[in-house]
């Protein structure tokens, strides 16, 4: 079950990650082309949002499954299982808070511009932050 539900984490990862890139340019473009928001722009913000979610309920699963995960807790000397143990886990859920926040956001604002803008900046954060945090070794190796 372990080795399952990590595959799916990491496979699922990159479809997350390149959807959220996807809705981190289009909100760019619309942003600074002033363009109308309309409902293709809305299903990529969404999509991209619902592949974030379905990610950290997969790394949940993962985490109190993992011997990476919940049991690594106690050795914090360790860089690799902290990471995997505790940074990992709290960046992108932080990430993920932040997407949300802009989604939240963008169906308060009324004008395109402003909607765009909200999308932009709290997806881009939040992207930064999962970059950071992605444990680049365990993906190389796999």
């Amino acid at each position: 079950m372990y080795h399952f539900i990590q595959k799916f984490h990491s496979g699922w990862a990159y479809l997350a990650l390149l959807l959220l890139v996807i809705a981190v340019f289009n909100s760019f473009s619309g942003w600074f082309s002033k363009r109308e928001f309309a409902s293709k722009d809305k299903k990529i913000a969404l999509f991209a949002l619902i592949a974030t979610h379905l990610q950290l309920v997969i790394g949940f699963l993962l985490y109190f499954v993992s011997p990476k995960g919940l049991d690594s807790l106690g050795s914090m000397e360790d860089s690799a299982l902290r990471l995997t143990a505790l940074e990992h886990p709290i960046v992108n859920i932080l990430a993920i808070v932040l997407i949300t926040i802009g989604w939240s956001r963008h169906k308060k604002a009324i004008a395109s511009d402003l909607k765009f803008k909200s999308i932009f900046v709290f997806y881009m954060l939040g992207l930064v932050l999962v970059l950071v945090r992605i444990p680049w070794q365990a993906w190389f190796s796999i």
